[in-house]
This record gives C-alpha cells, sequence and structure tokens, in this order.
C-alpha cells in the first residue's frame, strides 16, 4: 500500500521511529540496522516501508533499504515467522549475513538472534532459499563476497568472545562498524568494536 515515507525525522528509539510527512507523524517500527542508519531527529529522511494488517491493528515497519525490507516480506513468508520475529533476524544480523547463512544452510548462524531455534532457523533456510536464490543480487560473485565479508565478521567476533564479551553484544557492535567501513581488516574491527562497546 505504501512504497516509502518522505518526511522529516521528529523522533527516534532503537526500536521505532516518528516521521512527519505534511503535518501527519507515522511511527515505525524499525531494526536495529536501520536505526544504526538514520539521522538525527530533525533530519530528512526517506524509510521504505511494509503495513501489517491485523483485526486489532495497523502497524508500520520502517527500512533505511530496499533490500532490508525485501528480506523481511520473505521473512513473512515462512511458516511460524511474524513482523516481531522478522524484525529481530534483521536486528540480530545484516541483510548480507542472512542471505549467507540461507544460501550456505548454516542454521546455526541464526540461532544466537532472540526467538529463533533451531526448528525456526531450519524453516526459515529450507523455505527460503530458492527465493533467495532467484533475488537479482545474489549471484554467484555476490554469494563469494557475502561468505568473504561474513568470515571477517566471525573472526572479529571470536576474538572479542575471547575476551569475555557476550556474543550478542559482540555480534551488534561488529555488524554496526562494518555496515559504516566495510573495507576495515579484523584487527581494525576488532579495535573499533572494543571502543564501540566501552562507550555504550
Amino acid at each position: 500500500m505504501f512504497a516509502y515515507f518522505r518526511g522529516k525525522l521528529a523522533f527516534l528509539l532503537p526500536e521505532e521511529a516518528v516521521v512527519e510527512v505534511s503535518g501527519i507523524a507515522y511511527r515505525f517500527l524499525i531494526s536495529a540496522s536501520t536505526y544504526r542508519q538514520l539521522p538525527e531527529p530533525g533530519s530528512d529522511v526517506l524509510l521504505f516501508s511494509h503495513l501489517s494488517v491485523r483485526e486489532d491493528a495497523f502497524q508500520l515497519y520502517g527500512f533505511s533499504k530496499e533490500e532490508e525490507r525485501q528480506l523481511f516480506r520473505l521473512l513473512l513468508l515462512t511458516s511460524g515467522v511474524g513482523p516481531k520475529l522478522a524484525l529481530a533476524v534483521l536486528s540480530g544480523l545484516p541483510v548480507q549475513d542472512v542471505h549467507e547463512a540461507i544460501l550456505a544452510n548454516a542454521p546455526e548462524k541464526l540461532y544466537g538472534i532472540t526467538g529463533v531455534g533451531k526448528k525456526t532457523a531450519a524453516r526459515i533456510i529450507l523455505e527460503l532459499r530458492d527465493k533467495i536464490l532467484k533475488l537479482p543480487d545474489v549471484g554467484g560473485l555476490a554469494v563469494s563476497s557475502m561468505a568473504q565479508t561474513t568470515r571477517l565478521r566471525e573472526d572479529a567476533v571470536n576474538a572479542l568472545v575471547t575476551l569475555g564479551f557476550s556474543r550478542i553484544t559482540v555480534q551488534k557492535a561488529v555488524a554496526g562498524i562494518l555496515e559504516q567501513h566495510p573495507d576495515l581488516t579484523v584487527e581494525e574491527v576488532v579495535k573499533s568494536a572494543l571502543v564501540s562497546i566501552h562507550n555504550s
């Protein structure tokens, strides 16, 4: 129904954003990934949107990138996955890492996400693999690139876990850093993540 909303970011929290468009304020639920991409309140912003319609409520979901909304909608096609869990998946891992986990048949990469157990991870992979392969931007070279990025991310996460930090904490820190600076080395990611964790 709504492709996107362009307006002024009126309010921002880690899990929601309010965008004012022509005097009307729209509330969106957002992922941690989108939260990290959004500017300061008062700035102009564009959010790709998805409207969830239930008998008792209408809820807008907002995404900073089209590929994130695309994956959100694919996740909703999985048995037992609703909007809340789909958003948790997007908050737990970057889009390319979810693609890689599905294509590599690696459900263990999804286990650390809140609400995703072994059965749910297996269903996501089983039901979405063919759909992911059909996406225009997921070909052989893209998969290879995603695999390389995933290895770098996992090396950085494992290094930080050995220092005593929780896996979920470091996964979020590392994901945020690589979204902003995808060309960093493992050592640079670890150093930046340590600063981010200590400042949070």
